[in-house]
């Protein structure tokens, strides 16, 4: 029997696994990693350093453990060549395999800046468990205490790693365009009560500013900002966001947007073919707006619908709102951030409670439609929940 075979092992591909083996006991299945196949879980990558965490003991479950949890076949150490979508065959490095579905999950790669200077080679992206060992490695060398980092961008996973890395004892500086950090997700009065929680870590932020060389200054690295100024670092960390890996899906000629698109069944443009996780680009809402949606709700959601497709039971992706988790425990958020065609036209409310501060976005319709709450706790966020979609 023809397997369905699934490219890449991250959590996406190992979810899908699992689903497919609890509707079908007998169902072939073939999953094929570039990597080792270990099992960790990604999101612990911008917080690990405060719990003194190796990269080893990330790492939940290994591709051999595994494989036998799913009853699959999992090929590691091998790169995928190219796929055949007429005769449903996968070319590999150890060979070429038909499929009877295949389902890509192959994430997303950082975006690499174009930066002037002569050290832009020594600019780290932390998107894999073997970059958070190579960061570590570069942090730590012979053990020192502490070490100067200048993380670019003051997102979500920049924000995330800064407040990692101060609770640590490193010396940060977070640089960003916007004139305050997470401010393409949060609130303002959030992003502010973020910064004022940030520079009380001992964070330094360089805000409305980019990074516009690299270069080498005995034997640290020194940044030139848009601004004039410089920072002097030890390591230099990239944060500016990810991008969908399209190469396999271009080299076979599936359709592609920002991601692979799919319908609301997973499906690409080519028959038996379905892309799932930070690589997919997902219909979004009834307009047929669609997105890449990086966080682990949409992840596991669309895992268990495809797994019902695959398994004969035709299922759509109902991607419901969840809220994102903001792991900065000096002001920790709960955000639903609001579509970005409504943000032009509507408007952030703000109410403070004690010490919790409630963001509300109102759409033009005055239709709420994303909040943000700081410091986030469960029941104040499962009430925001429920209050989504109506008006004010």
């Amino acid at each position: 029997m023809k397997p369905i075979i699934i490219i890449g092992a991250g959590m996406a591909a190992y979810t899908l696994a699992r689903e497919v083996r609890k509707l079908d006991k007998t169902a072939a299945l073939l999953i094929i990693t570039a990597d080792d196949g270990g099992f960790y879980s990604k999101p612990m990558l911008s917080n690990a350093f405060a719990q003194k965490k190796l990269a080893a003991q990330l790492i939940s479950q290994s591709a051999v453990q595994m494989a036998e949890q799913i009853g699959a076949n999992i090929m590691t150490k091998t790169r995928v060549n190219g796929i055949d979508t007429a005769g449903k065959v996968v070319d590999t490095s150890n060979g070429a395999f038909e499929y009877r579905q295949l389902v890509i999950a192959v994430g997303a790669q950082p975006i690499r800046l174009n930066l002037a200077g002569d050290a832009n080679d020594r600019v780290l992206s932390v998107n894999h468990i073997d970059d958070y060992a190579t960061f570590r490695a570069k942090l730590l060398p012979d053990q020192q205490a502490s070490a100067r980092v200048a993380i670019l961008g003051a997102g979500l996973i920049g924000c995330e790693f800064a407040d990692d890395l101060a609770a640590h004892g490193h010396t940060v500086t977070l640089i960003d365009p916007n004139p305050l950090p997470l401010a393409a997700l949060a609130a303002p009065a959030l992003s502010q009560g973020l910064q004022a929680a940030l520079t009380g870590r001992g964070i330094a932020l360089q805000l409305g500013a980019t990074a516009s060389s690299v270069d080498h200054a005995d034997g640290a690295i020194k940044i030139s900002l848009s601004n004039g100024d410089a920072v002097v670092a030890d390591v230099v960390l990239s944060a500016v966001g990810l991008r969908p890996d399209l190469a396999l899906a271009q080299v076979a000629q599936l359709a592609t947007g920002r991601g692979i698109m799919v319908d609301a069944h997973g499906r690409t443009s080519a028959a038996d073919v379905y892309a799932l996780g930070d690589c997919a680009e997902y219909r979004v809402d009834s307009e047929g707006r669609t997105s890449p949606l990086p966080y682990i709700a949409p992840i596991l959601t669309a895992a268990r619908a495809i797994a019902k497709t695959l398994t004969g039971e035709d299922t759509e992706i109902d991607l419901k709102h969840s809220p994102v988790i903001v792991k900065t425990p000096s002001y920790p958020l709960a955000l639903v951030p609001p579509p970005l065609h409504a943000v032009a036209a509507g408007r952030w409310e703000t109410e403070q409670d004690g010490a919790t501060t409630i963001c509300r976005f109102f759409d033009a319709q005055g239709v709420m439609v994303g909040f943000g709450v700081a410091p986030q706790e469960a029941k104040i966020r499962q009430a925001l929940m429920a209050a989504l979609g109506t008006t004010a």
